[in-house]
């Protein structure tokens, strides 16, 4: 067994979500969102060397020397990791996060159940967002599958790595990888534009040009998943917006107001048991008034919208986290920081 093996086995026996492994530092785990050091040892250059290129290909290896970021797949004992390897100040880091084998249904998540409407869309946009680590990836396999198990679909993914495999059920699903299927997002998704499908998604927006191509595939009669790192409706959509120049603000504006399907912005906080986790969630899905809230700008506007449209299904980040904290799901101090609002959460 390969030394880097021993540190996935203590991953996988205490249940982590991640293995940060940094140059200078002693080796740490992510427990239900905590950090924990796991050794006494201090991780050296050497040992950080023999460790990383364990299991990169000497391509990849090759890549990361050069460009000093590396992301891929990786799998142990029939556990796919994802794999994120970059260079800092005091020299390599890596983080190992663990991909559940089993893809979760909708139900098993507890996922808002107006969520399964989305599948019945034949076009627009659909955006997951969150901070790393908030369980985007893990929504969008769940209503994926849910699409899979229930239509005759064509379905695009890619993804830098390709975390959750899908079996062919009632849909074909073809799976892209980013640097190894095609050079970018971008490049997969012109691809995916031509290639007669019904559904992409795109693992992540990372540039102007992958959410211009997002939005013209939602334009042209396809439904379009794709996350970004934003934690609320309204910053999502200033953030797309905000990434294009002056020039072209009023264009995206336009299609985005004409495409533009739903927003889930979620959270991961830890429970006051420090348990588990539990998701808090901001949902917006299109009204008549949404169109002209994007196009004039005023997102503002889209608290109140939301709040309007309870019944709908919609709901705000900060109502989400006072249900939980009114359960006794969460402590005070979690709900507080995760709140958009803090004034009118304290």
């Amino acid at each position: 067994m390969a030394d880097i093996d021993k540190l996935f086995t203590i991953l996988i026996e205490r249940q982590g979500s991640d293995l940060h492994l940094e140059q200078g530092q002693k080796p740490k785990l992510r427990v239900q969102g905590h950090l924990a050091e796991i050794s006494d040892d201090v991780l050296t250059s050497d040992r950080m060397t023999t460790l990383l290129s364990q299991i990169a290909a000497p391509p990849e290896w090759k890549e990361f020397e050069s460009t000093g970021d590396l992301d891929f797949a990786h799998t142990f004992a029939q556990v796919r990791l994802r794999a994120n390897y970059f260079r800092h100040f005091q020299g390599l880091g890596a983080v190992f996060r663990l991909i559940p084998s089993e893809i979760r249904t909708i139900e098993e998540l507890d996922l808002p159940p107006r969520i399964k409407d989305f599948a019945k869309w034949k076009s627009g946009l659909v955006l997951v967002t969150g901070p790393t680590g908030s369980g985007k990836s893990t929504t969008l396999a769940a209503v994926i599958n849910y699409i899979n198990e229930n239509f005759a679909q064509k379905i695009i993914t890619i993804e830098e790595p390709v975390e959750f495999m899908h079996a062919r059920k009632k849909s074909l699903i073809t799976h892209r990888e980013v640097g190894r299927d095609t050079a970018t997002f971008a490049s997969g998704l012109r691809t995916a534009i031509k290639s007669d499908a019904n559904i992409i998604l795109v693992g992540e927006m990372r540039d102007t040009e992958t959410m211009e191509l997002a939005l013209t595939a939602s334009e042209m009669g396809i439904l379009v998943f794709a996350t970004l790192h934003t934690n609320s409706a309204a910053k999502t959509i200033d953030r797309l917006i905000d990434a294009f120049p002056l020039n072209r603000k009023n264009q995206i504006r336009t299609i985005l107001a004409n495409n533009l399907k739903a927003i889930i912005a979620q959270q991961l906080l830890p429970s006051a048991d420090n348990s588990r986790r539990y998701a808090a969630y901001e949902i917006l899905i299109r009204t008549p008034a949404l169109g002209n809230i994007i196009q004039t700008g005023e997102t503002m506007r889209l608290s109140s919208e939301i709040q309007t449209n309870r019944r709908q299904g919609m709901v705000l980040m900060d109502d989400s986290l006072m249900e939980l904290l009114t359960a006794g799901k969460v402590t005070k101090e979690s709900a507080f920081f995760k709140a958009i609002d803090k004034s009118r959460f304290a």
